[in-house]
């Protein structure tokens, strides 16, 4: 097996030796996206990255830049993971007059597509054995066997097991053997050894085992693109490319700084972590970091695409015997469809109306202002946009859209621009970062209105200390990671949400162990102040008045400035004088002055109202409610006398009947007993006895059975009258009544 394996090895690296001499393959194997211009531009320049525009969502948006002069080719390289959203995204612009005669770029079949053109027949990874069985029936020569060279056509390839080490050894080998027909007809078994060589003679052969051998070395060669782009034009000219590209997601992260004299400030200093992963470097482009997240998706366009096609049998002679069809249905007997055809739309190539054209061009309309701060020089710019030559869909600020305009900080060289639901930071400096690696960038340097305070809230019994940070910069801040240090020193970190201008935040960042709050006195008490009734519907409205007592310690040196979270409920008021400074959607925030080594108390009262609505039909019975709501006013005892009575008396002939039920189970018992009996007893002197009590409970069972028909009656009467009660029974009554009342320590 060793031999044999040493042998193909030769033959397959004579192969590969004479593959690597063949060239690379001619633009004839390449995909173009366009039709080439016979005009052949002359040179090649690279054209390098001039802006970048990095996403929340893992996406940047590149603007390659240069000029170029008459017809010229130029060049971008990308990583083949890029491919994909280049070519779903890729925008070329020939600002001179010019225009793109051609964009190509270095792509390949799928390998397993690739060998299926050869003749061979072997996969991507075969085996030595694989190798001899494609070369069956070919005339090949071999050298280094017993006898000398030998010529001959290959049969077939077999392997033997053979024992080692003598004929007493237990040991085995396996041994390959050719089986070659020479042209006299004579047939050789020759061994595959070391020594022996074996050459194909035929030219068409060896083309294909080269081609072979030189598909599995470029399978492997496609980890860079190289972009080629044929500008035809005359004179210089400036030549924009542009494209997204999935790129690593920027972070932000802040730092929160307190000098040593509080003056009510913090000095907030932001940073953005950037990755360049593509496959070209960032030398002075305009970099720009979106805090949003556009929709974006892959799709492989880059990857050729097979379908699945049906096979289908090849039709043969069936004898067939005569058969009667339906006739078509025709337009006039279907109304539904001839309706469909009257409203069907104008085809493809009609005239659009002007009112359909004049709503499709205000679709895509909208206004602009960009503010730039570099130096302390601010240049505003207006202009409305629409669809352009350099649209993108929204990419990097360009293209349609309604805008919203932002100011821009007022330190440090960065601008804002806020489109859509995102919002941008454009760095007027130029920036540089070269391919695999990383840089921090920054993009805020402003002092901000922060105050030191202990956060409580009831979701988490732990008091935390906290920063209330307002936003009153102009830049929208990004979520991320935050630091703080008091004294020169690390206080604690955390992390924030989006903050734009103008808002407010609780940021915390370390726990207090100084402070504690304990929630007490927790008191409340349902009071019933309307009832209205109407379409047989109830409707009791009551107020819920609670109260809350948190008492707040502080064990610390210094004040605190405690706020205290109370739970929000939905339609609750609040009763109390005490306002909060803040509310959000879940509590209200209170803030509560604690003095060193000392406790401070806040009382929260609240006032919900609450409904309940309560059914009143004849197949519910309402008796006992409705009287114990009678019971709170005479007045409403008056208005519910009538609806009273009646649930009364249908309920008492629910009653009747339900007895009489019973009854007539009871009766048909006894009757089929004595039944049995009589039967028993037939012929005997005592059977006459029980013929009596018989005759006595068919009587009472019939009985029994009228009584049945008339309460029957009697209830349709009585539901009737009770709906007739019910459905005009209206009226509003308001009251002051506690219906529950509870102390909870």
């Amino acid at each position: 097996m060793r031999l044999f394996v040493t042998c193909c090895c030769l033959i397959l690296s004579g192969f590969a030796l004479r593959a690597q001499t063949i060239s690379h393959p001619t633009p004839k194997s390449k995909k173009a996206m366009a039709v080439v211009n016979t005009a052949i531009p002359a040179g090649v320049k690279d054209l390098p990255v001039r802006k970048v525009v990095l996403y929340k969502n893992g996406v940047g948006y590149f603007e390659h830049a240069g000029t170029v002069s008459g017809n010229q080719r130029v060049t971008i390289d990308f990583t083949s993971p890029q491919l994909n959203d280049v070519l779903q995204s890729l925008t070329v612009l020939d600002e001179g007059g010019g225009r793109i005669a051609g964009v190509n770029y270095n792509s390949t079949t799928p390998l397993a597509e690739q060998l299926k053109t050869l003749s061979l027949g072997m996969n991507d990874d075969p085996t030595a054995t694989d190798l001899f069985q494609s070369l069956r029936g070919q005339r090949v020569e071999v050298t280094g066997a017993p006898g000398g060279t030998i010529t001959g056509r290959l049969m077939t390839i077999e392997s033997r097991i053979a024992k080692t080490g003598g004929a007493d050894s237990e040991t085995t080998v396996d041994k390959f053997y050719l089986t070659l027909v020479a042209s006299s007809g004579a047939v050789r078994v020759i061994e595959l050894t070391p020594a022996l060589s074996v050459r194909p003679t035929d030219p068409g052969l060896q083309d294909q085992l080269d081609r072979y051998l030189e598909l599995l070395s470029t399978a492997h060669a496609t980890g860079l693109r190289h972009l080629t782009l044929d500008a035809l034009g005359q004179g210089q000219r400036e030549l924009r490319v542009s494209y997204i590209s999935e790129v690593p997601v920027w972070k932000s992260t802040y730092r929160i700084v307190f000098p040593r004299e509080a003056n009510g400030n913090a000095t907030v200093q932001g940073w953005a972590v950037v990755d360049n992963t593509v496959g070209a470097d960032w030398d002075n482009v305009q970099l720009a970091l979106v805090a949003g997240a556009p929709q974006s998706f892959i799709q492989p366009l880059s990857q050729p695409l097979y379908t699945r096609r049906p096979e289908i049998p090849i039709a043969v002679a069936a004898e067939t015997t005569p058969q009667t069809h339906d006739a078509a249905e025709r337009e006039f007997d279907r109304p539904e469809l001839s309706a469909k055809l009257m409203a069907a739309p104008p085809a493809i190539g009609s005239p659009m109306s002007g009112k359909a054209l004049g709503q499709l061009q205000g679709a895509y309309q909208g206004a602009r202002e960009t503010v730039t701060v570099n130096s302390g020089a601010v240049r505003s710019d207006r202009f409305t946009g629409g669809l352009g030559a350099g649209s993108g869909a929204g990419i990097g600020g360009y293209g349609g859209g309604v805008y919203r305009a932002s100011d821009a900080i007022e330190q440090g060289d960065v601008s804002t621009n806020a489109f859509d639901d995102f919002f941008e930071y454009a760095l007027a400096a130029p920036v540089t970062i070269h391919k695999n690696e990383s840089a921090m960038v920054p993009i805020l340097q402003q002092d901000l209105p922060a105050e030191h305070v202990t956060l409580w809230s009831a979701n988490d019994a732990r008091p935390l200390r906290a920063v209330w940070l307002e936003n009153k910069s102009n830049l929208t801040l990004d979520s991320g990671s935050f630091s703080i240090f008091e004294n020169g020193e690390f206080a604690g970190e955390g992390l924030l949400d989006p903050i734009h201008p103008g808002e407010k935040r609780l940021l915390s960042y370390a726990v207090d162990q100084a402070v504690k709050v304990r929630r007490s006195g927790f008191a409340d008490k349902r009071t019933l102040h309307h009832i209205a009734m109407r379409d047989g519907v109830m409707v009791e409205t009551t107020s819920e008045r609670t109260e809350t007592t948190y008492t707040v310690t502080n064990g610390a040196n210094e004040a605190r400035i405690v706020v205290l979270e109370h739970p929000r409920r939905d339609g609750s008021e609040l009763t109390t004088d005490t306002k909060p400074a803040e509310s959000t959607a879940n509590a209200y925030r209170f803030k509560v002055a604690v003095d060193p080594h000392q406790s401070s108390e806040l009382k929260v009262g609240e006032k919900t109202d609450l409904l309940q609505q309560i059914v009143i039909n004849p197949d519910y019975d309402r008796t006992a409610f409705l009287a114990a709501v009678s019971k709170y006013t005479p007045e409403l005892e008056r208005k519910l006398r009538p609806l009273i009575d009646a649930e009364t008396a249908l309920a008492d002939v629910n009653r009747k009947l339900g007895e009489n039920e019973q009854k007539q189970k009871t009766l048909s018992d006894d009757e089929a007993r004595i039944r049995d009996n009589v039967t028993a007893l037939k012929g005997n002197e005592a059977a006459k006895r029980f013929v009596d009590e018989l005759n006595r409970a068919e009587d009472d069972l019939d009985a029994a059975r009228k009584d049945d028909a008339s309460l029957q009656q009697q209830r349709e009467g009585a539901r009737t009258h009770l709906s007739d009660v019910i459905a005009k029974l209206l009226f509003e009554t308001d009251l002051s009544v506690v219906t529950q009342s509870s102390q909870l320590q």
